[in-house]
């Protein structure tokens, strides 16, 4: 399936939950929410997906993890928080940067709007 249909259907998926549940609630609701929709679209997901990072050759497994992997194609950061801080667009550009995914979605879903939690990050 095409990178943005994809893309889209995360994004649709996103706002669904959002207008079912609303804010308010932990980034593990919205994160478990999210992968069972996107599973019903069938698409490909894996959640809190080990990252390691590797230095100098040495594969270091550090704890970082991915919240969604959809399709091996786009990460997926979900956030609960009051609004997003610099901190959490270094977070995803790392993140793609270890991963070698070229595509990331930054979500914060303790916002009234979606649309206003919403960052699309590209490499």
């Amino acid at each position: 399936m095409d990178l943005e249909k994809i893309f889209k259907l995360v994004l649709d998926s996103s706002f669904k939950i959002h207008t079912a549940l609303g804010p308010g609630l932990l980034e593990s609701a919205y994160e478990e929410c999210l992968y069972y929709e996107l599973l019903q679209s069938g698409l490909k997901v894996r959640k809190q997906v080990p990252l390691p990072l590797i230095y100098q050759e040495v594969k270091l497994e550090v704890g970082y993890r991915v919240d969604l992997l959809v399709e091996d194609k786009i990460i997926i950061e979900l956030k609960s928080v009051e609004s997003l801080a610099d901190i959490h667009m270094a977070q995803i550009l790392t993140y793609l940067k270890l991963s070698k995914c070229k595509l990331g979605l930054l979500v914060n879903f303790n916002v009234r709007h979606l649309k206003d939690g919403i960052k699309r990050v590209i490499l």
